[in-house]
């Protein structure tokens, strides 16, 4: 099987997966709620462990990179994201600034869909401008991190070594974003070589956009289900 189809195949399989996004296990629950004072390597982690296992970055991740060939530029756009995230998912959790999960999850899946859409060059064709690439993964890295922080709010955090702990995780996180970075890019250079990769980027985009609309209706059905139940 080609890399190609091998690619789009996980984007399809991933927005199905992808609804369980952010979720954090029992057992790790378990063990936030009993621990008190610093440990850094498990909070290293649970946030690798959370980002490989969270499919609405991955999804976010390989837009991004799709159409980057140079390291530095691949380099700048992921230091974005980085630095978007990290800067959330701190001030989220030390200045307790809260909003609801199910919203900033919603707006996570849109930025799946509005890399899809970029990727496509759709704004260019449909509105005759397109938005700054750089400054929309800041941005965006903004509501990750958000999206990162309310599912920390959600757990009994000892203010005990919080920071420490909050830094280890952020740490985590980047680890594990690079360790599934370079998953990606061997699979989209792999991709490249085989001489089909521009034939099939539609289908690949077009994946990439119906599992951001998937991401995004589960969360609005959620906000709405839990408004009602309220």
């Amino acid at each position: 099987m080609r890399a190609g189809f091998v690619l789009v195949a996980v984007l399809i399989a991933a927005a199905g997966t992808a609804l369980h996004a952010h979720g954090v296990d029992e057992q790790d629950k378990a063990f936030i709620a009993g621990a008190s004072g610093t440990h850094l390597i498990p909070y290293m982690y649970l946030g690798a462990k959370h980002m490989v296992t969270g499919y609405d970055h991955l999804l976010f991740l390989a837009g991004v990179i799709f159409f980057l060939y140079r390291m530095r530029d691949i380099g700048i756009y992921v230091s974005l994201f980085a630095l978007g995230h990290s800067v959330t998912l701190l001030a989220g959790v030390l200045f307790d600034i809260r909003a609801n999960p199910y919203l900033i999850d919603a707006i996570i899946g849109l930025s799946v869909v509005y890399k899809a859409l970029d990727n496509l060059d759709a704004f260019q064709t449909m509105l005759g401008w397109r938005p700054n690439p750089k400054l929309a993964v800041l941005v965006f890295g903004f509501f990750h991190g958000f999206g990162l922080a309310t599912k920390l709010q959600e757990l009994a955090l000892g203010q005990d070594g919080l920071i420490a702990n909050l830094v280890a995780f952020n740490v985590g996180v980047e680890l594990g974003q690079f360790m599934a970075l370079a998953v990606i890019l061997i699979v989209m250079n792999l991709w490249r070589l085989s001489g089909d990769f521009r034939r099939h980027a539609l289908v690949a985009n077009a994946a990439l956009m119906i599992a951001g609309f998937m991401l995004t209706g589960y969360q609005l059905a959620g906000y709405f289900t839990q408004g009602t139940s309220a």
